[in-house]
């Protein structure tokens, strides 16, 4: 596995409230925090910190159960600390979270940051964005190009650390030589188009991640921008 991983607070946020981690060995995690000053930052720290907790020890299982374990620990976590805490009070995170173990890939989702698999040239998301953008998008409300520049196109549907009975969306699969996965922000794929992630993905860099980021950057960083990739040569 040849891992990258950069995050940004871009050009407009004051603060960066994206949080990500390399868990050796195996894991890695995008949490993109929200509400308000600083407490978005609190709520994606505390969901990096759970994961760490949870899976610095290799001899964990791995598997898409203990994925939404530990998901669904970090939303009571969360929870417990905006109680305690009127200055938090309203805080969550979004979660991207994969784990490359014995030749399988397992994942585990809730918010609009997302994972992608670049397969033999071609792209394909593996999340489903909970967002009423995304909803209204299933619904056949609106089309692609509406949704791109839609007024509320970050209100979530679902976020951790926000309601006690959190679903989490998770897949596993069986990972080929090759494959190349991004984790990343919204703050990336807002600014920057599929086509040009791909390409990059593809490309010679020797830090994909910060390539990325850069793209983003360059379109305007109006957003947290956060990304790994991980780029498989062989079976994990």
């Amino acid at each position: 596995m040849k891992v990258s991983r950069a995050t940004d607070r871009g050009r407009v946020r004051e603060i960066n409230e994206d949080a990500c981690a390399f868990i050796p060995p195996d894991t890695y995690v995008v949490a993109d925090g929200m509400g308000g000053y600083a407490a978005g930052e609190v709520a994606s720290a505390m969901l990096i910190d759970s994961f760490r907790e949870s899976f610095s020890d290799a001899g964990r299982e791995r598997s898409e159960e203990s994925l939404r374990h530990v998901v669904q620990a970090a939303n009571r976590r969360i929870l417990r600390e905006a109680a305690a805490n009127a200055a938090q009070n309203g805080m969550g995170t979004t979660v991207v979270a994969l784990q490359c173990a014995d030749g399988t890939a397992y994942w585990a989702h809730v918010g609009d940051s997302r994972l992608y698999l670049l397969r033999a040239g071609e792209l394909k998301c593996l999340t489903h964005d909970h967002s009423f953008v995304q909803d209204l998008l299933d619904q056949g409300s609106i089309t692609k190009e509406e949704a791109e520049r839609h007024p509320k196109k970050n209100l979530l549907t679902r976020a951790v650390g926000v309601e006690e009975n959190l679903t989490v969306d998770t897949g596993r699969f069986i990972i080929e030589a090759g494959d190349v996965f991004l984790l990343c922000s919204d703050g990336l794929t807002n600014m920057v188009k599929e086509a040009a992630i791909c390409e990059t993905l593809q490309g010679e860099s020797a830090d994909k991640a910060r390539r990325l980021v850069a793209l983003a950057l360059s379109a305007g960083g109006f957003d947290n921008i956060t990304a790994i990739v991980v780029e498989c040569d062989e079976r994990a």
